[in-house]
């Protein structure tokens, strides 16, 4: 089952707090350069895979201590207790923000779907020790192992990896596909027949500065190309 479109997403790609929000920020302004603030190293991989494919590209532009892109609108944590907001000043943030992307990203799918099947991946990073445990994946790819279009995506694009790279590719490591995440939103609009959508997750220890390693970036990108055809 080829794709037949592709859309990246990227939904921890800044760790900016915009105006009006920053004047009511009541966190450590540390956090905002560590894992908890952004996903070091996306904003510059979704980038170039959307200009290798000419695919549409959507990405976050402010921290996910401000609101997470990638957490439904009922999480308990979609608006981080690192800013000081009133309710009517959450949900601002949530109508300005939150909503706006999730339907930005559905309507790009939603277009994409009638003329055939549409791969969404989701670009994200992960710290490599957390709570003193270390990471042992270098590449995740999340799915839900139910649909069978996502079980044969993940499945050719982990093939197509291996033989691109060295690095430990696992499916549904460090976290399950099924988890509550933009793609898992998208499977309850989207038919499995049409839509795909895939959690890249690469290991930050390949991360210097914003810049995925160049080699494990050019296999994760001639990997995807593989996928497509």
């Amino acid at each position: 089952m080829r794709p037949d479109a592709l859309v990246i997403t990227c939904e921890h790609a800044s760790n900016a707090v915009p105006a009006p929000w920053n004047a009511r920020w009541a966190g450590d302004p540390d956090l905002l350069a560590t894992h908890r603030g952004y996903d070091a190293g996306v904003a510059a991989l979704s980038r170039d895979l959307a200009a290798r494919f000419d695919a549409p590209r959507f990405a976050g532009v402010a921290t996910r201590l401000l609101v997470d892109l990638n957490r439904s609108e009922t999480h308990p944590r979609l608006v981080s207790d690192q800013v000081d907001l009133d309710v009517a000043e959450r949900e601002a943030v949530i109508a300005t923000l939150w909503r706006p992307y999730r339907e930005a990203v559905a309507a790009a799918i939603r277009e994409r779907v009638g003329a055939g099947r549409v791969l969404h991946v989701a670009v994200h990073s992960f710290t490599p020790v957390l709570d003193g445990v270390v990471r042992t994946t270098d590449v995740g790819l999340l799915y839900d192992p139910r649909r069978a279009f996502e079980r044969d995506v993940c499945a050719r694009w982990k093939a197509a990896l291996e033989r691109r790279t060295d690095r430990v590719v696992h499916r549904n490591r460090p976290y399950r596909g099924t988890s509550d995440g933009l793609t898992t939103a998208l499977r309850k609009v989207f038919p499995d027949t049409a839509y795909a959508g895939v959690e890249l997750e690469v290991n930050q220890r390949f991360v210097t500065g914003d810049r995925v390693d160049p080699a494990l970036a050019d296999a994760i990108a001639a990997s995807l190309g593989d996928l497509l055809g």
